[in-house]
Parts: structure tokens; C-alpha cells; sequence
């Protein structure tokens, strides 16, 4: 016989009309609860609707929508109108009541247990900066967004959006949407002297996502990589979440230091360079040492990642050509990003692989996650191709050059004594020298508390630097708000 429900019982459902969710939602939720604690033991027939509607002073849709979904969800049984009952075979672990305590232990982290692959990568995604919110003075990698074309740009946007192409709406190519490639090659070809066809093109999600299809494909656990030191941490991230074991390539005047990192691992399998303009130092990497870096690849039959990210922005005669250009053996993987010279939100990159590694870089862009968003890579493709980018260059290259001087002016009146700014004929931020022997990681501490983003040298360091300085991106920052940073800045460090 069926068990029933003291009357007056579900009026413990606390219901309140000001509340976000509605109130059926609010009713099944107070019910289902009162069936997994035990409040509503199996058997227990529920009240008729009208009559539950009366007690809760709400209307009897809101009871059956609350019955329905119940029903659905197999917490209850029986058939609206002739009797509703709390399953009478629910899992005896669901209706067991246990101490609230116990409910919300967490689950021990022996039954949490992660692949190798995923410790390697939770433990090294702490060193990928990943800041987010209105960018602070000076922080680096960020472009003059406030000079960015966005009426041309949302002219482009909506062109696409209007009457959007039907192929825009579909699954593309995983290696990425033709125009574009197209156009990328043939930018690259007479401004970055890189030698591609349009196949050889990968659009990535950004740069992050260009490095992990290069780790996923390239390395294998306990690969030995050369890695520049000082160097971009999300790099060292990826290849120490691949489980390569990493070496210290040392950085000079004249870029990395192609003997002295052979000298300690000749058998290297992969390494990672920013010769056009080494990050952070600033600094080109010699003719000399771009073929002995060639050479050493060849001969250990190693790759070479090219990671080309700024380097449209230099002031002073042309850009150097990229180092894929004098590659003779299909050793260089070409790296680029529209981060630095569009906008970081876009998220897209590219990928220039040698022509025996397309099919497996395209079968691996497949599985990761598909492609980028066609819509985007259609606007950006419009942008090369009728011209826009390359004169969006040339502006921001004369606007970054002057703030790059206004900088340097500023800090040669204001910091005197506390920070040598050193100029730099590329890219977005410039290397200041602290004076003295204070701590950088102290002296950009101390910045972050005036509210400026001022990063370590030695955060992007694995052995420590013999000279100890702060980043200060420039790029992202008008002539006003640098002066009045770097006037803070000099009180913080004083």
C-alpha cells in the first residue's frame, strides 16, 4: 500500500519569486533534494498538483512542470492524475543519508589521478603569462590598439556577416582557409624573404598553438630541446609539457650561442630561436651563427623552430630576412602570429612547415581542434589582399618608433641612476639595466604595487643573469601614459 506524505511536509521547499531561476526550477530542485537525502524515502506518494499548488500558493503549472521533469529524470513514477510516487528503485547509494560533512568531502586525490602527460602540463602552465583586463604600462606584447584601423576593419566584418558565403559557415580545410593562405605566402615571400608555397601554410590559434603542434609531432619524451636563456616561458612550457628535457642555449650580443649550446647537448633533437629579434633581449642573431645554427641542424638532424613574432616593426632600413629563407635542408619550422601586428584577441597564427612534414601537421590540426573560425580568417585574408595591412605596418612602425623615443627620453630625465634604457631598432619593448645591486624581481614588485607591469629579466631567465633589468613594453601606450609611468616608476624604485 501506497505510503502517504504527511501533508504540509513539502512546504519546507524554500520557493522565492525574486529569485533568478523560476519557480518550477526552484520546486524541482528543493524535491529532488529531499529524494537523494532521504527527506522523501522510495514509496512516498506525492501530493496531487492542484493540492500542492494551493499549499505553495503558486499556480499548478508550476507543480507539473516540476512533476514532469521528475518523471523524466526517473526520480519518480506513477502517472500525474492517478498517483505520484518517489521511485521505489532508486540506487540504495542515491538515498543513503549521510552526514552534510561527508557529503562534501572532496574525493581523495588518489582516485584524481592524472596522465604523466597531464602533471607535465599542469605543472608547467604556471610559467605561461597569461594576464588578462585593460593592459597596465609596460606591459609587454601589447600593440597600439587605440590606432588600430577599426573602421576599415568592421567595414570587412560586415561584408562577411551580411551575406555570408556558404562555405563560411561549414567545416573548412583543418590546415585553414585557402585565401588566407595564399595571401600569408605571398606576404612572407617579399617581406620576410621565406620561401612557401600556399600548402606549406598552417593557420594555428595563435602561436601557443603552433608551438604544441610542433611539440605533439616532433618530440617524444626525454628529447633533449635547446631553449634560448632568457627566453619566452610559454615556450619552455610547452616542451617541458611534451616531457622534453630541456637545455640552456645562452644568449649573447650576437643571439644564441650555437657553440656553447652544441658544446653541452650535441644530440639536441629540436630547438627554438627568435633570431630576427631575440625575446627578450632585443638582440638579432649574427649571419655567422644563422649558419652555423643550419649546419649544426643538418648535421645532428635536428629542427629548428623560427618564431618570427614582431618582427614586421623595425625602425631602422628593412626587416631581416627570416632564417627559413637561407634553409637549404627542410630543417626550419616558421612561426608568425597576427598578435603583435593586429590584435591579441584575434587568435590566429601560422605555421610554415617544410613540404615532407604537411601531411602530418594538417592530419594533427584535424584532431587538436578542427580549425579556426572561417568568418575571421576571411576578414583577415580581405585585409592582405587589398592592402590594408601593409600600410596598417608602415603606420605603426613610425607611431611605435615615436613612442619607443618618448620612452627613452623620459627615462633618461626620470630614472637616472635606478634603470639604463637601452634602444631597440625592433619590435614592441625595450631591456632597462638596473643600476646597482637590487634584486630585479624586487624592483618589479615594487612597479607592480605603483601599478605598472614591468616583468623580471630573471623571470624569463633558467640559469640566473649576470645583470638584473625590467621589461617595459612601449608599444601599447601613449605618449601621456608613458611619461606619467615612468614617473611613478621612478618613485616606486626609489
Amino acid at each position: 500500500m501506497a505510503i502517504r506524505i504527511r501533508k504540509g511536509a513539502l512546504l519546507t521547499v524554500p520557493l522565492d519569486p525574486a529569485a533568478g531561476a523560476p519557480l518550477f526550477h526552484q520546486l524541482y530542485d528543493g524535491l529532488r533534494r529531499g529524494i537523494l537525502d532521504g527527506t522523501l524515502a522510495p514509496g512516498v506518494r506525492l501530493p496531487a498538483t492542484r493540492g500542492l499548488a494551493r499549499e505553495l500558493s503558486v499556480s499548478r503549472n508550476t507543480v507539473l512542470n516540476a512533476y514532469e521533469q521528475l518523471l523524466a529524470e526517473g526520480y519518480l513514477e506513477g502517472k500525474i492524475g492517478s498517483g505520484t510516487f518517489v521511485h521505489r528503485t532508486l540506487p540504495e547509494e542515491m538515498t543513503q543519508v549521510r552526514p552534510t560533512s561527508e557529503r562534501a568531502r572532496p574525493i581523495p586525490a588518489k582516485r584524481r589521478a592524472l596522465s604523466r602527460r597531464g602533471e607535465l602540463l599542469a605543472r608547467s602552465s604556471s610559467a605561461v603569462p597569461w594576464r588578462s583586463g585593460t593592459p597596465r604600462p609596460f606591459r609587454p606584447g601589447i600593440p597600439g590598439l587605440d590606432d588600430f584601423p577599426f573602421d576599415i576593419w568592421m567595414r570587412l566584418v560586415a561584408r562577411h556577416n551580411r551575406r555570408p558565403l556558404s562555405q563560411l559557415l561549414s567545416y573548412d580545410h583543418p590546415a585553414g582557409y585557402a585565401p588566407l593562405r595564399r595571401a600569408i605566402a605571398a606576404h612572407l615571400g617579399p617581406a620576410r624573404a621565406v620561401h612557401c608555397d600556399p600548402e606549406q601554410v598552417l593557420i594555428t590559434t595563435g602561436s601557443q598553438q603552433g608551438l604544441d603542434l610542433i611539440v605533439r609531432i616532433l618530440l617524444d619524451p626525454g628529447d633533449a630541446a635547446w631553449v634560448e636563456d632568457p627566453g619566452y616561458p610559454g615556450v619552455r612550457a610547452a616542451f617541458q609539457g611534451a616531457g622534453a628535457r630541456l637545455v640552456a642555449a645562452p644568449v649573447d650580443e650576437c643571439g644564441v650561442d650555437v657553440a656553447a649550446a652544441s658544446a653541452r647537448c650535441p644530440d639536441a633533437r629540436l630547438v627554438y630561436v627568435t633570431p630576427s629579434h631575440q625575446y627578450p633581449l632585443g638582440v638579432t642573431l649574427s649571419l655567422c651563427r644563422r649558419l652555423a645554427l643550419l649546419d649544426w641542424a643538418s648535421r645532428a638532424n635536428a629542427w629548428v623552430v623560427e618564431d618570427d613574432y614582431d618582427s614586421e616593426f623595425r625602425y631602422a632600413g628593412r626587416p631581416l630576412a627570416a632564417l627559413q629563407g637561407l634553409d637549404h635542408d627542410g630543417r626550419v619550422l616558421y612561426l608568425g602570429t597576427f598578435s603583435k601586428a593586429l590584435f591579441p584577441s584575434l587568435r590566429l597564427g601560422y605555421l610554415v612547415v617544410p613540404p615532407d612534414l604537411v601531411g602530418a601537421f594538417v592530419a594533427a590540426r584535424a584532431v587538436v581542434d578542427r580549425q579556426a573560425s572561417t568568418l575571421t580568417q576571411a576578414v583577415v585574408a580581405d585585409f592582405l589582399n587589398e592592402g590594408h595591412f601593409l600600410r596598417h605596418i608602415r603606420r605603426m612602425r613610425t607611431l611605435y618608433s615615436e613612442r619607443q623615443e618618448t620612452l627613452l627620453r623620459a627615462a633618461r630625465r626620470e630614472l637616472g641612476g635606478l634603470l639604463e634604457a637601452c634602444p631597440c631598432e625592433t619590435g614592441l619593448h625595450l631591456m632597462a639595466w638596473i643600476k646597482g645591486s637590487r634584486e630585479d624581481k624586487d624592483a618589479s614588485a615594487a612597479a607592480a604595487k605603483a601599478g605598472i607591469d614591468a616583468p623580471a629579466l630573471s623571470s624569463y631567465c633558467i640559469h640566473k643573469p649576470k645583470r638584473g633589468g625590467l621589461l617595459l613594453g612601449y608599444a601599447g601606450y601613449d605618449v601621456r601614459q608613458i611619461r606619467d609611468s615612468v614617473r611613478r616608476l621612478a618613485l616606486a624604485l626609489r
